[in-house]
């Protein structure tokens, strides 16, 4: 049985077919890649899975457990975390306050002792007392990070991670993802395909709302459909 499993998935908008029928498995303690085009789909497709957007059709259920019409904060606090394609602390907060907010969320038991493990694992410890909004964009994704961990999550939906990192910066998010699994299971939303490649054990594609290709890396890269929409001879 899947963790995260989502069987006939659909929303669209207006006659935009944005998720359009999508089956989907995420296995306990993979790390699954969610690639395609620009308008293919991803962002909405995860909005879904976490809570976020209602799907017209379809079900989505966490460890057998149907979650389809479960509102996006129960999913948090069973498991399903999700950080934003766009930044989203709280710049005019502390460090710590930013990551204590989210683990609030989870009802965790003890707090502090949540909020230092979250920041120790990112490695921000040190700066839990700055300001957030004073961070570098670097670390300010790390603190987004550090949200998400919080929450205790089984279910990791990472959106557009690396997205303005440096390639220093990415290297050491490369590492700390692998240091998640196998206790966390991660969803990466990426469009570098170096880091993709470079992670992912499995590997979904979508293109115009449907599933184009699911694989491996060598079997998403070799597939000639993937090659013309998405990634090129």
């Amino acid at each position: 049985m899947s963790l995260l499993e989502a069987r006939g998935l659909t929303r669209h908008f207006g006659g935009l077919r944005a998720v359009d029928g999508v089956d989907f498995d995420l296995e306990a303690g993979e790390i699954h890649a969610l690639i395609g085009p620009n308008g293919a789909g991803k962002t909405t497709f995860v909005s879904l899975l976490s809570g976020r957007l209602a799907p017209q059709a379809g079900t989505i259920r966490l460890a057998g457990e149907d979650i389809t019409r479960t509102p996006a904060h129960i999913r948090v606090r069973k498991g399903v975390a999700y950080t934003f394609q766009i930044t989203s602390i709280f710049p005019g907060l502390s460090v710590f306050d930013n990551v204590a907010l989210a683990a609030q969320g989870a009802r965790v038991r003890d707090l502090k002792a949540a909020v230092q493990a979250a920041l120790s694992r990112v490695g921000m410890v040190g700066m839990a007392a700055e300001v957030a909004g004073v961070l570098s964009y670097g670390h300010q994704r790390l603190l987004e990070l550090a949200m998400g961990l919080a929450l205790a999550p089984r279910v990791l939906i990472l959106d557009e991670p690396t997205q303005g990192l440096a390639a220093g910066e990415i290297e050491g998010f490369k590492a700390l993802v692998r240091s998640l699994v196998p206790q966390v299971a991660v969803l990466l939303i990426e469009h570098n395909m170096e880091v993709v490649m470079d992670l992912a054990t499995r590997i979904t594609v979508l293109n115009f709302g449907q599933v184009l290709a699911q694989g491996t890396p060598d079997q998403v890269r070799a597939d000639p459909a993937v090659q013309e929409a998405y990634l090129g001879a």
